[in-house]
């Protein structure tokens, strides 16, 4: 997985996908600030966490079967 960044408001499901991430040795930028949160709500996001990966933003659900289904 390439170009990896988690959209975290550091609510509980954001660090059970971060926790998932590292458990998986994915690397992953995090980006939490107000202008990046507002950005993804412009794009009609509207819960935490958002996974992007090559450009493809996923919501909890779809990043979490992303993840447990992800092979090195």
């Amino acid at each position: 997985m390439n170009n990896v960044i988690l959209y975290s408001s550091n609510c509980p499901k954001c660090k059970i996908l971060e926790t998932k991430l590292k458990q998986k040795n994915i690397l992953f930028e995090v980006k939490n600030s107000e202008d990046d949160l507002n950005k993804l709500f412009e794009e009609g996001f509207r819960e935490m966490p958002v996974l992007e990966v090559d450009n493809t933003k996923y919501t909890f659900g779809e990043a979490i079967r992303l993840v447990n289904n992800y092979t090195e």
